[in-house]
């Protein structure tokens, strides 16, 4: 068993304040995996100190950002080569599909690491402004701080880079809190941090559990926390942040709708809600987890999606041919079910798969991706966000009550809308109150493009000029002549 006994504590590896450490349990095998060095408070005391001196006093907050985007390319570069290891590590730790984790936990975060870097070289660092009353007026954007970034445990690798790139990029000092269940992948980011020659106290990686990210993200020395989580920890982040008037940005839970319009596809739309969430065994904030059809082609619909879901390969996930592995966690898989046997039990047509283990499957924390039919818009599955492979086929009426069960929700994360007339899908774009949308797909993560909720989703934007923006204030200096 792989053990870890240091933490990366302002550029360097350090033995923890406790004798804590997390033991990583294999999703497939049900085996412990690894064990690593827990963070206590003191060692985030530490990194906060080291992460306040660097921006304090260093040099990296007054680097010209020419020279932190060459930084971060650098960083790019060692991470393209070493990116298989970095998927082997999440394909044992989380069960993610091997080529799932080649291909989007891993490939899709080094891209963006070069393309946030591309948004910051034609970044406006600094303009100039005509003043009303005749003065110049100069607009600098400066890092706004020490900034907490705590990513889960679903896609680490891309929530880690979406938080930390920008970050570094703007100027800011960061300490990095992965989850308990995936700190093997934030601890190889440290090696390949370490090695592309960041300055020491920029960065801190400090796997821990929920006490002590909770003292992370009420420290008094943190100017910005950034997280990514649950609807219910997200409401704890914001009134611990609110105590110290420490901004925050949050990209909570999700409940998505893919409104299928009378002239889609069935198969598209299937195929759609597959590739968006099940490479995750639907543990992805923005999967399209509840599917509006129009009453007629309800079973047609739902008759589709069975077929789509239930060809999908389940099993070992390192092995190549598989598309689904476990859920993260024998926990997790005890949550499903009990939303599966909650649908059944409050009158949904089980359509395809159900709360037993996949065929052909007989150790991890698995379960059959479930379809259910005539759901209505008030059931349990319908409503909490079940982060599992399970999907509620609605039916709806008209296209205005179509929009009307979309945003009968408290989320507003993502959705999509599928029709073969494109100019109709953006109006039901602009009716569906939500952060992101797509149009005859699943909402794609475009580096280019802000990603975030609205409602108990969050607040604030990662990703774009306006994930970059977070992490910048914005000075105004009027000059007058002498």
């Amino acid at each position: 068993m792989d053990e870890r006994k240091e933490l990366f504590i302002g550029g360097d590896w350090t033995a923890p304040s406790t004798a804590r450490h997390i033991e990583v349990i294999s999703p497939h095998t049900g085996r412990p995996l690894a064990r690593v060095a827990a963070a206590g408070v003191a060692d985030v005391d530490r990194a906060v100190a080291a992460a306040r001196r660097a921006f304090d006093e260093g040099p990296w907050p007054r680097t010209d950002p020419a020279e932190r985007v060459e930084t971060v390319r650098r960083l790019a570069r060692l991470y393209g080569e070493r990116r298989d290891e970095m998927a082997d590590l999440i394909t044992a730790e989380l069960g993610a599909p091997i080529t799932f984790a080649r291909r989007a936990q891993v490939a899709l975060p080094w891209s963006m690491m070069g393309a946030l870097a591309g948004i910051a070289e034609k970044h406006p660092w600094q303009e100039n402004r005509p003043g009303v009353y005749g003065r110049d007026v100069v607009l600098r954007r400066e890092p706004v701080g020490v900034v907490a970034a705590v990513v889960p445990w679903n896609m680490p690798q891309f929530l880690a880079v979406a938080k930390l790139v920008p970050a570094l990029l703007a100027g800011c000092t960061a300490v990095l809190k992965p989850a308990p269940e995936s700190p093997l992948d934030a601890l190889l980011l440290a090696e390949l941090i370490e090695e592309a020659g960041v300055p020491p106290g920029v960065v801190s990686v400090l796997p821990a559990d929920r006490d002590t990210s909770a003292y992370l993200v009420a420290h008094p020395g943190v100017d910005k926390v950034s997280f990514t989580g649950s609807t219910a920890a997200g409401r704890q982040v914001a009134a611990a942040c609110a105590a110290n008037l420490t901004r925050v940005g949050l990209e909570l839970g999700g409940k998505s709708a893919a409104i299928a319009l009378e002239d889609a596809d069935p198969a598209a739309v299937a195929t759609a809600v597959r590739f968006s969430g099940m490479g995750m065994a639907g543990q992805i904030c923005n999967a399209l987890t509840r599917v509006l059809v129009p009453a007629d082609r309800a079973g047609e619909h739902a008759e589709a999606l069975a077929a789509t879901l239930s060809a999908i390969r389940i099993g070992d996930p390192a092995d190549p041919g598989t598309e689904m592995g476990p859920l993260v966690s024998e926990r997790q898989q005890r949550r499903v079910r009990h939303y599966i046997d909650t649908g059944v039990r409050e009158g949904a047509r089980l359509v395809s798969g159900g709360a037993g283990m996949p065929d052909g499957v007989r150790c991890g924390w698995y379960v059959r991706p479930t379809v259910f039919g005539d759901v209505e818009p008030s059931m349990t599955i319908a409503r909490e966000e079940i982060f599992g492979p399970v999907i509620a086929v609605i039916p709806y009426r008209d296209e205005d009550e179509a929009v009307r069960i979309a945003n009968d929700s408290e989320y507003g994360l993502a959705g999509s809308v599928f029709t073969a007339d494109v100019e109709r899908g953006l109006g039901v774009a602009s009716r569906v109150r939500t952060g992101t949308f797509g149009v005859n797909q699943g909402y794609s993560m475009d580096p280019a493009a802000p990603f975030g909720g609205v409602k108990a989703s969050g607040y604030g934007r990662e990703l774009g000029r306006e994930g970059l923006d977070g992490y910048l204030d914005v000075k105004s200096i009027s000059i007058a002549s002498p």
